[in-house]
């Protein structure tokens, strides 16, 4: 009884031997039971009509999925065999996973690929380069598509002087391949062409599949002219882009590596310019240079010679004083001629004027600013005479009030207690002033 295995430990040696027994597998089958919990990761089942295999496919590697897993899909699958402890069920974990129909494209696709390439087509050496500057390019696409506006729109911003030529074709469907293939030997041996160009918008291996024909590979190969591949997007690749001389990840790329941008050649051609005036200068002063070299040398001959030698280097030299003092005067003439039109611009008469239009702008905008400010200041006045009229003793003798105050001091009597018998008071009331003698005071209760 030494052997004696607990469940956990019989499934631990049961995944190692199927881990260690099984290599990397691909298993094309229909997908059953699909589910997708909130961790992202995906589990079905592999079917045929005779049996089924659990699988997973983690959320690393399941979300680069290029299409939506579904029942009944099938599908061409890579993994490793493993068993799950847990359950003590064997399943098998994905790290790949394709439409069953685009996967045997793809191995068709990789067999032809390779043996194309053991066969030196697809060799660096004997790709051949791009003419520095095309003349004429031919466009082998189809009319209606993308492609071709996108080309078309490059060249004709980046290098108008190109002639470029449409030669439409199919560029799908099960004659696309053989009239690809019939149109670009046309167009090679016609000798017309500087390059020619190959391409067509982005799709499914199967959109593409007319560029992977073997034919058309040779046909490529074959060309003296050279080609440009530019099918599909940047992560397409089809056999025409491994034969091609050059392979552009998009169309629009493949018309700006055929073509300059007619900016750069303009500056080009100005440094060139400025290039080659300056080194006229230095050529033309060191001609100069030996000239008078060879005077000195001729002094000897006697003075007549000396004085025509003389007299040409002082005919050469009045003429370039003459050509330097006409060039001053031009540019003289010119700031002169600019300093009158500032001068025009900055007179006193055209500023009066402009000051005085401006005056009468601002004048009845002034006048409209002081009433409003006039208005604002009387409606402020009123409002505050009407709290000061609310709150004026005035108003409350104008209502049939007195004001009491003593006569020898003007204090205010507000009491009883302030007012004795026989004191003299002065009553204000609402037409005038009285003055009183208090008889007698009673205070209320």
């Amino acid at each position: 009884m030494d052997n004696v295995l607990t469940p956990s430990q019989l499934n631990t040696l049961a995944r190692d031997l199927l881990e260690g027994a099984f290599p990397l597998v691909w298993v094309e089958a229909e997908l059953g039971s699909v589910s997708r919990p909130a961790s992202g990761h995906l589990y079905f089942t592999l079917k045929d009509p005779r049996a089924q295999v659990r699988a997973a496919m983690f959320r690393p590697k399941s979300q680069w999925l290029k299409f939506a897993p579904r029942e009944g899909l099938r599908v061409l699958a890579r993994g490793r065999l493993t068993l799950y402890e847990a359950r003590g069920e064997y399943q098998l974990v994905l790290d790949h996973m394709e439409e069953a129909g685009e996967g045997a494209l793809r191995r068709a696709f990789e067999d032809l690929k390779a043996r194309l390439q053991d066969e030196g087509l697809f060799a660096p050496e004997r790709k051949r380069p791009l003419p520095a500057h095309l003349r004429r390019l031919a466009v082998i696409t189809s009319p209606s598509g993308a492609a071709v506006r996108d080309v078309l729109s490059v060249l004709a911003r980046r290098f108008p002087l190109l002639e470029v030529e449409l030669l439409p074709t199919l560029v799908q469907g099960a004659t696309a391949a053989a009239q690809i293939t019939a149109l670009l030997r046309r167009a090679d041996a016609s000798g017309r062409y500087d390059a020619l160009l190959l391409t067509r918008g982005g799709g499914s291996l199967e959109d593409l599949w007319a560029f992977n024909d073997e034919q058309l590979a040779r046909a490529i190969a074959a060309c003296t002219t050279p080609v440009v591949s530019a099918v599909g997007h940047e992560t397409d690749f089809s056999l025409s882009d491994f034969a091609a001389d050059l392979r552009a990840p998009t169309p629009s790329v493949a018309a700006e590596l055929l073509v300059p941008d007619q900016r750069d050649l303009d500056q080009r051609i100005r440094r060139l310019r400025q290039r080659l005036v300056q080194l006229q200068a230095h050529a033309l002063g060191q001609a100069m240079q030996r000239a008078d070299r060879a005077a000195l040398r001729l002094q000897a001959q006697g003075p007549h010679a000396r004085l025509a030698l003389l007299r040409q280097r002082q005919e050469a030299l009045s003429a370039r004083l003459h050509a330097c003092w006409q060039r001053q005067l031009e540019q003289h003439r010119s700031r002169l001629a600019h300093g009158a039109s500032v001068l025009r611009a900055v007179q006193p008469a055209h500023r009066l004027e402009r000051l005085r239009a401006r005056l009468d702008t601002l004048a009845p905008r002034a006048q409209a600013a002081m009433a409003r400010h006039l208005q604002r200041d009387a409606l402020r006045l009123r409002g505050t005479a009407r709290s000061l009229e609310a709150v004026s003793p005035l108003a409350t003798v104008a209502r049939g009030y007195a004001i009491l105050t003593r006569t020898d001091d003007g204090a205010l009597v507000r009491s009883t207690t302030q007012a004795r018998s026989g004191d003299l008071l002065r009553a204000r009331v609402g037409d005038g002033v009285l003055d009183v003698q208090v008889v007698a005071g009673e205070k209320t209760p």
